[in-house]
């Protein structure tokens, strides 16, 4: 076994100059090839209304991988819980799981995904939201249990039933998802990639402590982080620029779709340079085998025996080949099955 083990997060990056279903059917292929790796997970994306990501529906894309694969984990990281009824989600999810018995991650969170205006179009009726409730809510359904005596909807099912569940995650990039992590007994994962690695260590360490046993007997978590590997360093930077020009117009509008890294760099006002500098000092950028190594490190500091690596580039094939990298790095197999 590898001391680390490596999952997947793909966004299905919009890319300018390329058709956006071309990255949705990228995204199908990308799957096939990371469990030929001996990734652990394949999981995705929800966002709305940005151009950068074009991965708006992941339980959609998620069936198409499932129909493609046959031993890693997918999962979603994760739908929006707030925009939908936890009923329907929880049987989208069991049709999944009857397309991929025993492989399916139902990752959640309670962000929009999107702005504003489109959170509305998302959840037209309006309301407030109880999320604790809705996760709940959601997990009794997933898992078969049902509403207790007493409830509106006891004796509701979520069909099909069958011997395996979805595995119910909670998502976070602050300590919110941490602490109803830990009440209710379920696995965690951080947004490491959000936020850059602040908040990470002591959203871990606040799970950890107010873990309680439900869903889960003992803590369970990893950490989603960016990287990009490629054959040489300088290769690696050049391909970067993709990623670091996309944060810093965030900074300033609206993410747009990814430009190539021939293109990408511009002049960075005095402003924007204090970013740009802490992005690429904070950067798992580099060769196999220095991005191996900070990887490892980064798990070892917080505690972790698996991280979760997402990876940009405007060229889908420098993706594929930093995930065929890490996988060396870390020492990936996948017996019996073979690259697309």
């Amino acid at each position: 076994m590898p001391a680390l083990t490596l999952s997947v997060l793909d966004q299905s990056v919009g890319r300018v100059g390329r058709p956006q279903d071309e990255s949705i059917r990228l995204t199908v292929d990308l799957a096939r090839h990371c469990e030929a790796l001996g990734y652990h997970r394949f999981w995705l994306s929800e966002h709305h209304n940005i151009a950068a990501i074009v991965g708006t529906a992941p339980e959609v894309l998620m069936a198409a991988i499932a129909a493609r694969t046959e031993r890693i984990r997918i999962g979603s990281a994760g739908v929006m819980l707030p925009h939908y009824a936890p009923f329907k989600v929880a049987e989208q999810f069991r049709v999944l799981d009857a397309l991929a018995p025993g492989r399916i991650d139902l990752g959640v969170g309670r962000a929009p995904g999107g702005d504003g205006r489109t959170a509305r179009l998302l959840r037209p009726h309006g309301g407030s939201v109880d999320f604790p409730r809705q996760v709940q809510e959601l997990h009794a359904w997933v898992s078969g249990s049902g509403m207790p005596p007493g409830h509106p909807a006891h004796g509701v099912q979520a069909f099909p039933q069958a011997p395996t569940a979805p595995q119910l995650w909670m998502l976070g990039s602050s300590d919110y998802g941490a602490q109803l992590a830990a009440h209710l007994g379920l696995p965690y994962a951080f947004a490491h990639f959000i936020t850059d690695g602040e908040g990470c260590a002591e959203a871990l360490d606040l799970y950890r402590a107010a873990f309680r046993p439900g869903v889960l007997q003992e803590p369970s978590a990893t950490a989603c982080v960016w990287a990009l590997a490629a054959d040489t360093e300088e290769e690696a930077w050049f391909q970067f620029r993709s990623r670091e020009r996309a944060r810093i117009d965030r900074l300033s509008g609206p993410l747009g779709p990814l430009l190539p890294p021939e293109v990408a760099q511009r002049d960075y006002h005095s402003g924007e340079q204090i970013h740009v500098q802490r992005l690429r000092r904070q950067a798992l950028v580099g060769t196999a085998e220095q991005v191996g190594e900070r990887l490892q490190a980064l798990a070892d500091a917080l505690g972790l025996q698996e991280l979760v690596v997402i990876t940009w580039s405007w060229d889908a094939a420098v993706q594929r080949r930093s995930y065929e990298l890490l996988a060396q790095a870390v020492g990936l197999t996948a017996p019996g099955l073979h690259a697309a």
